[in-house]
């Protein structure tokens, strides 16, 4: 029982870690642990934890979301000032690896890409490349910031896109590697315009 306990201590305070979590009042903790395990009346009602729980992880969530927003506000920034970075009207930042010769496509049109697409600190989270097979999609059916550039683009080309969160996947995020507030590097090759 000491090892399964040990073990449920490591489980709970590694999920505590992962949710945002990075203080804790052990004391206190043990005694609402203490309370429960020997069914004592606790210092708090159903709700008030309630309440103060969700105020707490509302506020750790605000300043996890601004923390995440002002990364990519600063990357930007700097981004903007290298040497053959472009920046749009819409905060879209691209950069120009190999310029094709081919159409440009349309709203409307269907493409074939290659891409590659990382978080900021350069891990990856979704990679044709990777899956070794390009995708096939409608121009407007992606992120606002690919629905923009891709018309920019002529066939050949491949770019490095700098998208902003509010022309990716805004305030939501998506699944578990984009959070909320996420700017999003991605490396396009448009293939094909079909």
């Amino acid at each position: 029982m000491d090892k399964i306990s040990y073990s449920l201590g490591l489980n709970v305070a590694g999920s505590f870690k992962a949710s945002g979590i990075q203080e804790l009042n052990i004391e206190d903790f043990m005694a609402a642990v203490t309370a429960v395990f020997e069914g004592k009346q606790p210092e708090l009602s159903a709700e008030e934890v309630n309440q103060i729980l969700n105020d707490y992880f509302g506020k750790l969530q605000q300043r996890q979301a601004d923390a995440i927003k002002n990364a990519g506000e600063s990357f930007l920034a700097e981004n903007a000032k290298r040497e053959g970075v472009v920046t749009l009207a819409s905060g879209l930042q691209y950069e120009v690896i190999n310029e094709g010769a081919g159409k440009k496509p349309l709203a409307s049109d269907q493409v074939k890409c290659h891409y590659e697409g990382t978080l900021i600190n350069g891990q990856v989270f979704d990679s044709s490349v990777q899956r070794g097979e390009p995708a096939t999609f409608g121009v407007n059916q992606v992120i606002p910031g690919w629905v923009e550039a891709l018309q920019l683009m002529s066939e050949g080309s491949k770019w490095r896109l700098f998208i902003p969160y509010q022309l990716a996947y805004g305030e939501r995020g998506a699944g578990q590697a984009i959070a909320p507030f996420s700017t999003l590097v991605f490396e396009v090759e448009l293939l094909e315009v079909i």
